[in-house]
């Protein structure tokens, strides 16, 4: 695919990231592109505003209903339908406003005077816009008297060359002032897309009389199944997927709750608030999208709860991970002093996500993220780099005191938490390696079709480790295996025996008979505290 798109010598590598540049900081929307009295910007010998990008997938039902041997149809005309399986670009009341200077400048008997052009192109032929293709061409975007002469292009309007393979594109649509009139209005019209790839809609002029000139309006971008962008649209049917997948681990998680639920921890309702709120936020995320594949706008209600609980859930995760790997119910009852520390770290863990969140989904809804999404992301890094921290300090820490207290069950179930957590950790590292190099690889996403896997992978590395969760920290008729033994008073450890007796045990004969009384089968805890009591006096005696 790379060499059919070639940014790589002189002058098409200058188009190409300015491109590139424009489609990051354009505040462009997704399905429906509104203009608010945007200005162009001059680049180049042109004066540019970005319209739009997105990927586009072919109509299903292609139908000849053009003028002029092109596929630009009036939405006015009587043969238009909007109909279902079209894929098509729309403007709709795109108007633009030149300044009264330049207007007042302007002969009013003459029919034409000014010229502004919308250029629709696949991100294949970037190269066939401007004077790339020309010798002696470079760095231009507008036809000079000298390229005229040669007959390559007409004076005033953006060179585009035509594919021969398909004559119609890119395409240009122009619009023109009349006389000394401030406005001009584009027909009400929309262009068909019979390809699948990547679109961009741009808005040229040449003419330097016509700087200051703004445009108002809107575009509405469809697919065949709908308004929802071409990158969007596996991610609905993967939301689908992963709340059936919640689901099951729901239901499942449920049945073990309800059968155990006399030997329910704390930390088991921890672990069902956050399953519960993984089914809520991947349920909300398929009808917002869905929504929004119907209607073309945002249903911001929908969204807002959606931002909302995945913000919560991703900051109940990382809180869950951390007072696990702290020992939390295992180790010792409450946080103690790290308490006020934690919720702390919480709150504006929380704060950033939404944030980053609003921003992402009610913001700019585009094919590619603006520079506001930057700063928004590196508060949200730097605090997982933070958890990821306290979370392996606090592992380290609990998984020395099991050693020491000789809890071989507890140490055992916290050896396995930690190998899978450093395996997702690393996992992570490597995708975030991967993901760097996809962008910087592809910066106007000519692979839109595989990027949904870049979200989809976090989502299904999260539910993964909570899986893992769930399976080490299972409800089951011995929760001694896990729990502090304050809690059931069946878990006793050498820690706590000299703490209350002040007996001092390194691991000699008490210790081992308190273990070897704790793994024979059948004990009550009545046992345990006579066979205790036992050992203590007959230590004590010696």
């Amino acid at each position: 695919m790379r060499e059919n798109f070639r940014f790589y010598n002189g002058d098409q590598l200058l188009l190409g990231f300015t491109l590139a540049f424009f489609y990051l900081i354009a505040p462009i929307g997704a399905s429906i592109h509104e203009y608010r009295n945007e200005y162009f910007t001059p680049q180049l010998n042109a004066f540019l505003f970005h319209g739009g990008s997105e990927g586009l997938f072919a109509s299903k039902h292609h139908e000849d209903h053009h003028d002029n041997n092109s596929n630009i149809t009036s939405l006015t005309s009587p043969e238009f339908k909007p109909l279902a399986g079209k894929s098509f670009i729309r403007f709709e009341s795109v108007t633009f406003k030149r300044t009264s200077e330049s207007a007042k400048i302007q002969n009013d008997m003459q029919s034409r005077t000014g010229l502004i052009e919308a250029i629709v192109f696949e991100v294949k032929d970037t190269e066939r816009i401007g004077g790339n293709f020309l010798k002696n061409s470079s760095n231009v975007l507008c036809c000079n008297p000298k390229l005229s002469a040669d007959r390559s292009c007409k004076v005033g309007e953006v060179i585009i060359q035509k594919d021969e393979n398909n004559p119609e594109w890119p395409k240009r649509i122009q619009t023109f002032f009349e006389g000394n009139n401030q406005e001009a209005k584009m027909d009400t019209q929309s262009v068909e897309i019979d390809k699948t790839g990547m679109y961009y809609l741009y808005f040229m002029y040449c003419d330097p009389q016509l700087k200051g000139t703004t445009i108002t309006g809107k575009t509405v971008w469809r697919n065949p199944d709908g308004y929802l962008p071409g990158k969007m649209v596996p991610l609905m049917t993967f939301y689908g997927f992963m709340s059936l997948a919640y689901l099951i681990l729901g239901l499942g998680w449920f049945l073990r709750f309800v059968q155990f639920w006399k030997d329910i921890m704390q930390l088991h309702y921890h672990i069902s608030a956050v399953i519960a709120l993984g089914m809520c936020e991947m349920a909300f995320w398929y009808f917002d999208y869905s929504n929004l594949s119907v209607t073309g706008v945002r249903p911001v209600g929908i969204t807002i709860w959606a931002v909302t609980i995945s913000a919560v859930k991703k900051t109940l995760s990382r809180l869950l991970l951390l007072v696990v790997a702290m020992g939390y119910g295992v180790v010792r009852p409450t946080l103690g002093g790290v308490t006020s520390k934690v919720l702390i770290l919480g709150f504006v863990y929380f704060l950033a996500s939404e944030s980053l969140e609003i921003v992402e989904h009610l913001g700019t809804i585009n094919d590619f993220t603006g520079r506001t999404k930057l700063y928004l992301v590196l508060p949200v890094a730097v605090l997982d780099a933070w958890f990821i921290l306290w979370i392996f300090s606090s592992l380290s820490k609990t998984l020395e005191k099991l050693q020491m207290r000789r809890s071989i069950a507890k140490l055992e179930v916290y050896r396995k938490f930690t190998n899978a957590l450093a395996l997702f950790v690393l996992v992570s590292i490597a995708w975030i390696g991967y993901e760097l190099y996809f962008n910087a690889t592809d910066p106007i996403s000519e692979l839109w079709r595989i990027y949904w896997i870049i979200p989809a992978f976090w989502s299904l590395l999260a539910f993964s480790l909570l899986v893992v969760i769930c399976i080490l920290w299972a409800p089951s008729r011995n929760p001694t295996r896990y729990a502090y033994a304050g809690d059931t008073g069946d878990d006793y450890d050498e820690e706590a025996i000299s703490l209350t007796t002040g007996v001092k045990v390194e691991g000699g004969e008490v210790g081992t008979t308190v273990m070897e009384r704790k793994e024979k089968k059948g004990l009550g805890s009545t046992d345990h505290l006579i066979g205790l009591t036992e050992d203590l006096a007959e230590d004590k005696r010696e």
